[in-house]
């Protein structure tokens, strides 16, 4: 017996706001304790990342139909193909959210971004490079698409959890700057996951957005900040995920079961 369409619509969006809340909010907690444990914030938020791919990892490679939700996963030898699609709104993505969050920095400011600049630089270069390419890809990406969006998936549609998903991510981070910079990449990496079903293809587009941000100078990037090229880049941004978006929802099959091993573990 399936429910009437209003009851399945209050269960879908009760399911797209406990599943984040839940895991945020564990998340945070265990960040706290993490920061009263080792007291320096971004050495705390390595251990936390770590712990994170470990937990996460255990459920996936020990439980995985806790997380696997139909339909199943491509053939591996569709994925090539995609893959040039992939870089080609990676380079988009990280266009479309520099100039939107330069143009915020430029026009408001941010001082949640500024305090988060400061603490990075406080902390060393050693400890910044260790979080920014090693446990804030791995940690965020075993979170967010290791864990709430299979979880959403399990729910409600492609679409609805991709968007819930880049938008607790981008709110995660906890600042306008970070949140417009970060949304584009979130959307990107939902729809990499749907189709591949599988992280380190997430981890490594994570990585090589995060080591970009670093490595291109801000006065590279200065003619974008205005609000003309931002909602350009957005809309080229835009119409390429949609094109993604079409490559992952075509051709799939409601009623596929995955299968109980193997296409939700960490590889």
């Amino acid at each position: 017996m399936t429910s009437p369409p209003i009851t399945s619509r209050l269960l879908d969006i009760g399911w797209c706001t406990l599943v984040p809340f839940a895991v945020v909010a564990v998340y945070l907690g265990l960040g706290t304790f993490a920061v009263l444990l080792v007291g320096e914030p971004i050495a705390a938020t390595s251990v936390l990342g770590m712990l994170v791919v470990a937990l996460v990892g255990w459920v996936r490679i020990q439980r995985p139909r806790w997380l696997a939700h139909a339909p199943a996963p491509r053939p591996e030898s569709e994925i090539p193909r995609f893959g040039w699609s992939v870089l080609g709104c990676t380079v988009l993505a990280f266009l479309a959210g520099q100039s939107l969050a330069l143009w915020i920095h430029v026009t408001a400011g941010s001082a949640s971004f500024d305090a988060s600049n400061q603490t990075r630089h406080a902390a060393g270069a050693l400890a910044t490079l260790l979080l920014t390419l090693v446990t804030a890809p791995a940690g965020e990406e075993a979170l967010f698409r290791g864990l709430i969006y299979p979880l959403l998936r399990k729910r409600v549609h492609i679409l609805a959890s991709t968007m819930v998903t880049a938008v607790v991510f981008g709110l995660l981070h906890g600042n306008a700057v970070q949140f417009a910079s970060t949304l584009p990449l979130a959307v990107l990496l939902a729809l990499v996951y749907e189709r591949t079903r599988v992280l380190w293809p997430c981890v490594v587009l994570h990585l090589g957005f995060n080591l970009a941000a670093a490595l291109v100078p801000a006065q590279m990037l200065g003619a974008l900040a205005n609000p003309v090229s931002a909602v350009l880049m957005c809309l080229a941004f835009a119409g390429c995920a949609v094109g993604l978006y079409r490559q992952v929802a075509a051709g799939t099959e409601p009623g596929a079961v995955p299968a109980a091993r193997g296409e939700s573990v960490i590889r």
